[in-house]
C-alpha cells in the first residue's frame, strides 16, 4: 500500500500537468523543451519506463479480465510531436491484443453526412479494452478552425458537444486521458528537416506539412483555446513538453500506469467450482 506522504507527492505531480479550466491559461508559459517533475536525465528515464511498460502490460491483462472498464488515450499535437512514437514506446511489450488504434483521417462523404462526433463514437472502447485516438474529435475545433472550413459560432458550440459526449463516456464506465504534445516551432523544424535528409524517413513527409507550419500561430490560440475549454474533471488534458522523447515517453506512461492502479482492479472469480478439479 502506497504511504498518505507517496499518494499526496504523486497527486501533485500528476495534477501539476494537467491543464486548469478558467481564463488564465497560457499555452506560452510552457516550455516544450523542459523536463520538470523529474530530478534524474534521458538514462534513468529509459530505465524506467521499461518499468512502466511491465506494470502496464500486467494492468491491460488486468483491465481485460476484470472486463469493468474501457480506456480511451487521446493524443493531439502539431506535425512531428510524436503520437506514433508515444503509441510505439509506452505500449511496447504490451499484448497487441488488447490495444487498439483509431486514426481520424479527412471525414468522408458519409461521415460528413452525419454528426461531427459520429464516426468517433463508433471507435471508442468497450468494456476491457485500451483505445488509443491518433488525432481525435478535437480536429473538429482545432483545424477547421484554423482553415476557416465552418463558421466560428459552430465550432465554438462544439465545446459544449465535446464535454457532454465525453462526460456520458466517462459515466459509462470509460476512463479518458488526453494528452497534448507540445513541441517548440524550433524542434518541429529539426524533425521535419531530419525526415528530408533520410530516405527511408522521406515516405513521412508531406510537402503540405510545410503549409500547416505556416499556420503555427492559427494553431497554437486554437490549442489555447480549447484546452482550458474542454479539460473538466472528469476527462483531463495533460501537457506533455515533448520536445524531448524520452520525458514525454516517461511523463505519459507515468500517468497511465497512475491511472489504471487507481481502479484498483481485481481477477474476477471463475463461473466454476474448481475445487478438487484435475487435469488428466
Amino acid at each position: 500500500m502506497k504511504s498518505d506522504k507517496k499518494a499526496e507527492n504523486e497527486k501533485k505531480f500528476y495534477d501539476s500537468c494537467r491543464v486548469k479550466t478558467g481564463n488564465n491559461f497560457q499555452l506560452s508559459r510552457i516550455a516544450p523543451q523542459d523536463t520538470p517533475l523529474v530530478s534524474f536525465e534521458k538514462k534513468e528515464a529509459v530505465a524506467e519506463l521499461k518499468k512502466l511498460n511491465v506494470r502496464l502490460d500486467e494492468l491491460q491483462e488486468l483491465l481485460y479480465a476484470e472486463s469493468k472498464y474501457k480506456i480511451l488515450i487521446i493524443l493531439q499535437g502539431m506535425d512531428t510531436s510524436g503520437k506514433d512514437g508515444t503509441i510505439r514506446d509506452v505500449f511496447a511489450g504490451v499484448n497487441p491484443q488488447g490495444v487498439k488504434v483509431k486514426s481520424f483521417k479527412v471525414p468522408t462523404s458519409e461521415e460528413l453526412a452525419h454528426d461531427f462526433l459520429w464516426r468517433v463514437h463508433q471507435a471508442t472502447p468497450a468494456n476491457g479494452d485500451i483505445v488509443i485516438f491518433n488525432r481525435s474529435h478535437y480536429e473538429d475545433v482545432l483545424i477547421v478552425r484554423v482553415h476557416d472550413l465552418i463558421k466560428k459560432n459552430v465550432w465554438q458550440r462544439r465545446y459544449d458537444h465535446i464535454n457532454d459526449f465525453e462526460r456520458m463516456l466517462t459515466e459509462e464506465g470509460t476512463v479518458i486521458l488526453k494528452f497534448f504534445l507540445y513541441i517548440s516551432k524550433d524542434e518541429q523544424k529539426k524533425r521535419l528537416q531530419d525526415r528530408l535528409d533520410d530516405c527511408q524517413k522521406h515516405w513521412k513527409f508531406r510537402v503540405t506539412d510545410l503549409k500547416e507550419r505556416k499556420l503555427w500561430p492559427k494553431y497554437m490560440k486554437a490549442y489555447n483555446d480549447m484546452l482550458p475549454k474542454t479539460s473538466t474533471p472528469h476527462a483531463p488534458w495533460y501537457i506533455i513538453p515533448a520536445d524531448h522523447k524520452w520525458y514525454r515517453n516517461f511523463l505519459i506512461a507515468s500517468i497511465i500506469v497512475n491511472a489504471l492502479q487507481n481502479l484498483k482492479m481485481n481477477y474476477p472469480q471463475s463461473p466454476n467450482n474448481l475445487k478438487g478439479v484435475k487435469v488428466v
